[in-house]
């Protein structure tokens, strides 16, 4: 099929621009519609109408989709394939015109969309505005990638598009932009971005009517997301086959950008308004992590036939167990932003012993409870002598984000995937000086089964790390466990002497990691039978590799 592309430009009261964008239009050989929808001066654009531009006036304002599809109409009824849409407001940099033409041309099924990147012009309200949007489309549609729906600039293939025109009922105002948008990739059409500059000029006209148009968006998101939970069996099966990879890869998905939303949301909303905003939220990450939720329903398996459940985990349990996770990360920011929580301590005078030492230590935590909680509540001037080491930036991140709102939670971290020899000197001067150094006892390291020992946990051989153990040799340093947990509506903290000194004999070193693995694998086991649903390691424990 040939290749034949027009231009539509729709219009409601916008005049100052369309000179231009005519004669840039003109000079790349496009034929153009521009449609006048219903605007004060039906003469202003009609005197824009020359060989291969036509003007074609709606009596009845329409809203812009109303006058997006007119164009479509007269497009496909002139025989062109596709159609590239343009805002009539002058806020495009039609440089980007060619090279969304290219796109189109070399993948003539795809949408191709204007990937906005804005100036300082760009008012505050309309940058949230699209961020709310932004959220939201990338829930309906399974997609993380997409930058902004409500681009003005892109190019319809016309055999996909008139087709759902037919078949579907579209908002037609400022709704249109992203909702056949959302409505084109459910159907199976590849979407393109191209990046254009967007400038805002000054008095510039908006047809943006605040009440009307932002009810007319809210009413398309609900009808989008109901539209999303009928066709998730099939847009599910389009993400499968993607293999599995090691956990560090296994992103912490929309980290930063969803902790954002989190900490503003229960800001404005509150506990309650949040658990209720975070439903939808929650089930989308549930419903797209694959490999997350596979992993989690194998280790609800193991605890319930640790247990003697008499039954199985079901996929509610799966769901119950990412529900948990929210309410963990919903709880640490409360704990930071200033809510009274009740912690309780087992077992104080350990506690106080090992922090009144002028030597520091070793601290093993885990991913089951809320370890994070426990060091929001402690005294700062106590938080202060803690390192954490990581594996990946995630937990940067969301040290970046507390300390927005507490400057209190800045978190000493310091990113690892090998202990070298400069790295163990920072740590053992910060031992010496009080310093305690915290490190996860279950997850896999980088380096793979060499770095790992597999010992008994919940009925399986799995690969505990070797790090936390060698360090402790090196440290030659006392070394303690750290468990948080939810207790009927309260936290319990339980800090527990784990040994004195760990020493890794030579000639018999692989006997003692396994050993002090075992310990720790035997203790985890313990508090993860106690509650399953805390256990936050969303990964295939024991088939990573």
């Amino acid at each position: 099929m040939s290749f034949r592309v027009s231009a539509i430009v729709p219009s409601h009261n916008h005049y100052a621009a369309m000179p231009a964008i005519i004669a840039r239009l003109r000079a790349l050989e496009l034929r153009v519609f521009v449609i006048d929808d219903a605007s004060d001066d039906a003469q202003a654009l009609m005197a824009l109408a020359a060989p291969a531009v036509s003007v074609h006036r709606l009596e009845v304002n329409q809203g812009k989709g109303g006058a997006v599809i007119a164009g479509l109409e007269l497009a496909a009824a002139e025989g062109f394939t596709h159609a590239l849409q343009i805002d009539a407001d002058g806020q495009h940099d039609l440089a980007a015109v060619p090279a969304l033409l290219a796109a189109a041309r070399g993948e003539p099924g795809a949408i191709v969309v204007g990937a906005p990147q804005y100036d300082e012009t760009m008012p505050a309200a309309r940058r949230l505005g699209r961020r709310i949007t932004r959220f939201w489309i990338a829930i309906e549609t399974l997609k993380r990638d997409l930058v902004d729906t409500m681009c003005g600039l892109r190019i319809y293939p016309l055999a996909a598009t008139m087709p759902l025109l037919r078949a579907e009922r579209l908002g037609k105002r400022m709704d249109f932009d992203p909702e056949i948008l959302v409505r084109l990739l459910w159907r199976g059409t590849p979407a393109v971005q191209i990046p254009v500059r967007v400038h805002y000029p000054a008095g510039n006209l908006s047809n943006f009517r605040l009440l009307r148009d932002n009810l007319a968006i809210t009413r398309m998101h609900a009808r989008l997301f109901f539209g999303m939970l009928v066709r998730l069996p099939s847009l599910l099966r389009r993400m499968r086959g993607r293999r599995p990879r090691h956990w560090s890869n296994l992103a912490e998905r929309g980290a930063y950008a969803g902790l954002r939303v989190l900490a503003a949301a229960y800001q404005l909303l509150g506990t309650r308004g949040c658990l209720a905003l975070m439903a939808p939220v929650v089930l989308y990450f549930h419903l797209t992590g694959a490999a997350q939720r596979r992993a989690s329903h194998k280790f609800l398996e193991r605890a319930f036939a640790a247990k003697g459940a008499a039954r199985r985990p079901g996929s509610g349990a799966t769901l119950r167990h990412s529900f948990s996770f929210a309410r963990k990360a919903l709880e640490t920011f409360a704990a930071w932003t200033g809510q009274a929580m009740e912690l309780a301590i087992d077992d104080r005078s350990t506690l106080d012993q090992a922090l009144s030492n002028l030597q520091g230590g070793l601290i093993i935590v885990s991913h089951w409870g809320n370890v994070e909680l426990s060091r929001a509540l402690i005294d700062p001037a106590l938080r202060s002598r803690f390192t954490i080491l990581v594996h990946t930036k995630n937990a940067a991140h969301y040290a970046r984000l507390l300390a927005r709102f507490q400057p209190d939670a800045a978190i000493d971290t310091i990113e690892v995937s090998e202990f070298d020899p400069a790295t163990i000197e920072i740590l053992r001067a910060r031992v010496a000086s009080g310093g305690w150094i915290a490190i996860a006892g279950d997850r896999t390291p980088l380096g793979g089964p060499r770095r790992t020992v597999r010992v008994p946990f919940l009925g399986a051989l799995a690969p505990f790390p070797q790090g936390p153990y060698i360090l402790a040799h090196v440290l030659e340093c006392p070394t303690f466990l750290l468990f948080c947990a939810r207790e009927r509506g309260r936290h319990r903290l339980s800090f527990l002497r784990f040994a004195d000194r760990i020493s890794l004999p030579r000639g018999q070193r692989d006997a003692a990691l396994a050993t002090w693995a075992g310990r720790f694998a035997r203790r985890l086991e313990a508090v993860c039978l106690i509650d399953p649903f805390q256990w936050y390691n969303f990964f295939d424990f024991w088939g990573d590799r």
